[in-house]
């Protein structure tokens, strides 16, 4: 037995490691187990560390590390980044607060742009100019740099973003740039923008450019140290960040531009609920991760997580937010989880969230000072969580914290203790169930043609109300499902995407064009691979085509085999694109096609086993822990069985109500809801949904 491979998610509240030996012999992954240690929000790297502390794993015995992180979308909603200066194209300065001017808070008059994260007396201008086309129409002049960059050292800037017009099509002037100032400034983080993007929209490029300098300096720290106190430990194996996209890539790669880890380990967790759809035969996944801090929802549609790249943050009903163009997981993210705590505003209303307890002090339970309930701790109050078993028996609950923390609660309403812990559950489900109709109902997609996938240390607690509220007819809860994040950084490829927008009439006469151009994006990734070491076999393509009909604004897309484009190709990519546009919109319209981008996602493969099956042998009594009441809320106060989940086997069924406990998570199984253990120790539950036809 030879321990190969792991994975490290750092959370709001909790550090999650997944790690696995292989059977040399069957190749199978052999022993998977898990831990979870608190988040250490000053020093990151200690709570991995810590982890593995915890695993009593050795380091040297670790070939393939696999890591997530939060640290660069804190950095950026805590404004935790460095002094930042940006160079862009003469009269361009101010396209920052420019912006667009699409405003949610509409009808308000008194409306304020979000504030640019570069102020404008960090902004300058430089002569150059590119047209449409990539021709130059200005040529730049490396030395008028020289009074930027000093202007720029006097204000004590350690970081400066390029951005020029058209860069995208002809990235020549911002590489001059890059040269000159790595020349003349070595030490200044820098970051041109079409090191990110090669796609059009000057305000996205710009702030994506702006927003990666900002965090460079934070994210190549972080993980410097990271790699430190790997290289203490002996550790000499491969080291991957996960990135926002749902791949994984180089540690080299990211520090340079560290924005395509804004969302890092939410997206591992929806590549992982395909990878476990694929193997389990379900196709049509909405995937559900709730932690400590947040929820999180992604629909995959026929085995395909949705990628955007029209990624927002901090948009709300208020603010328009800042556009970030790098390839995200389309991921709708809530403010609630095991740790959002339940309050009452002016008018006498309660509120669940968005405010969270966090990692300390955490909540009441935890005897750690926390004195506002949260939504962890009204499961326990309702006996859904056992309080003598909480985190896996590692501490015994304050459940007299909890029940005076929700005596407080419930007086200001005038509830018992026991009605305000139920409007907590009751509106942390309402908060959730409305994200989870955003990346389904709202899109077009019946909730009754999908099962929902739930993991997170909070999933499977609220997985089946959320289902029979939505007539979803299957959950599935994975093996070791609160760490289930870090699972599937186990099941990543290195993967990186490349965009290219060059804007033609899509007909037969551009079929040679077409494909010379993806070919040309094939080999940049296969060149930048190689040079890395991996071998060309290892690596695969995916590729996009973004259209529209001429006189429109945006896209949509359409699946490329190969890169040899016939004649008779084009025709089929037509009709197509008229199908996908149907589905979309529900009509065709009979202008002619335009293709604006072309989109090559490069994979490289990584070794990894295939998963080991559980024992079918076993009684269902065997697992059974306990009997004790439980708080079903409206189905009343019922006497529930309590299983061990690690007792389970392949082919066991019980039906609700149930409790089932594991180390990291405990799944609440309704009255008449039906449970099958499937060969992997996955749960399958029916909820008496009907499926749609």
């Amino acid at each position: 037995m030879k321990l190969i491979r792991a994975a490290s998610d750092i959370g709001g509240t909790f550090t999650d490691l997944v790690y696995y030996t292989v059977d040399e012999k069957s190749g199978l992954a052999t022993d998977i187990k898990a831990v979870k240690t608190h988040t250490t929000p000053t020093e990151f790297q200690q709570g991995v560390m810590d982890s593995f502390d915890k695993a009593k794993v050795n380091l040297n015995e670790v070939k393939f590390f696999a890591h997530g992180s939060t640290v660069v979308i804190n950095a950026l909603t805590e404004r935790k980044g460095v002094k930042t200066g940006l160079i862009t194209t003469q009269g361009f300065r101010d396209i920052l607060e420019i912006a667009r001017g699409n405003r949610p808070d509409f009808f308000n008059l008194q409306y304020q742009k979000p504030k640019p994260f570069i102020p404008r007396y960090l902004r300058h201008e430089i002569k150059e100019r590119m047209d449409f086309k990539g021709n130059i129409l200005t040529p730049i002049d490396t030395q008028d740099l020289l009074p930027i960059l000093k202007a720029f050292k006097e204000e004590g800037v350690e970081a400066i973003a390029v951005c020029f017009l058209h860069s995208y099509i002809n990235p020549l002037h911002e590489e001059l740039v890059a040269t000159f100032i790595n020349k003349e400034w070595p030490e200044v983080a820098l970051v041109a923008s079409h090191q990110i993007s090669r796609e059009w929209r000057e305000y996205e490029r710009t702030n994506t450019a702006a927003l990666c300098a900002y965090v460079q300096p934070i994210a190549e720290k972080y993980l410097t140290k990271m790699q430190a106190a790997l290289k203490e430990r002996e550790f000499d194996g491969s080291f991957y960040v996960m990135q926002s996209n749902g791949g994984i890539d180089t540690v080299d790669a990211v520090k340079k531009t560290p924005i395509s880890i804004v969302e890092s380990g939410p997206a591992s967790g929806v590549l992982g609920a395909a990878s476990l759809g694929k193997l389990i035969n379900e196709n049509n996944i909405i995937a559900f991760d709730i932690g400590g801090t947040t929820a999180k929802c992604s629909l995959i549609d026929q085995g395909r997580v949705n990628i955007t790249n029209q990624y927002m943050i901090e948009k709300d009903d208020l603010s328009a937010g800042y556009p970030v163009m790098t390839p995200v997981v389309d991921i709708v993210e809530i403010g609630n989880g095991g740790g959002s705590i339940g309050w009452v505003d002016e008018y006498d209303k309660m509120h669940v969230g968005p405010q969270s307890a966090g990692a300390f002090p955490g909540p009441v339970a935890y005897a750690n000072g926390g004195t506002e309930p949260t939504t962890t701790d009204a499961n326990l109050m309702l006996g859904r969580i056992n309080p003598n078993y909480f985190i896996g028996g590692e501490i015994t609950a304050d459940m007299e914290g909890v029940r005076k923390a929700f005596e407080n609660l419930g007086n200001k309403l005038g509830l018992t203790a026991i009605e305000a812990a139920r409007g907590v559950i009751q509106l942390a489900n309402h908060n959730m169930s409305n994200a989870l109709k955003l990346i389904s109902i709202n899109k077009g997609y019946d909730p009754r043609d999908f099962a929902l996938l739930a993991f997170g240390g909070g999933g499977s607690m609220h997985a089946c109300t959320l289902a029979a509220e939505l007539n979803i007819p299957k959950v599935i809860i994975p093996a070791n499902a609160s760490v289930f994040s870090a699972w599937g950084m186990l099941m990543s490829d290195l993967r990186r995407d490349y965009i290219r927008t060059q804007p033609v009439t899509f007909g037969v006469e551009h079929a040679n064009a077409i494909s010379n151009t993806l070919s040309a994006m094939q080999s940049e990734a296969i060149e930048a691979y190689e040079k890395e070491g991996v071998q060309k076999q290892d690596i695969y393509f995916e590729q996009l085509l973004e259209m529209r009909y001429t006189g429109q604004e945006h896209t949509v897309q359409v699946n490329v085999e190969g890169s040899d484009i016939s004649s008779d190709y084009i025709i089929k990519l037509k009709a197509n694109f008229n199908y996908e546009y149907k589905k979309k919109f529900t009509y065709e319209l009979t202008n002619s096609i335009e293709l604006v981008s072309y989109k090559v996602t490069a994979y490289a493969k990584v070794d990894r086993p295939s998963l080991a099956k559980i024992t079918s042998t076993g009684q269902i009594e065997d697992a059974l822990k306990e009997t004790r009441e439980v708080d079903f809320d409206r189905a009343g106060i019922l006497d529930t069985p309590i299983y061990n989940r690690d007792l389970f086997f392949a082919g066991a069924t019980f039906s609700g109500p149930a409790i089932i406990e594991e180390s990291g998570s405990t799944t609440v199984i309704l009255p008449n809801q039906q449970v099958l253990v499937d060969d992997y120790g996955n749960l399958h539950i029916e909820t008496e949904a009907t499926s749609h036809d």
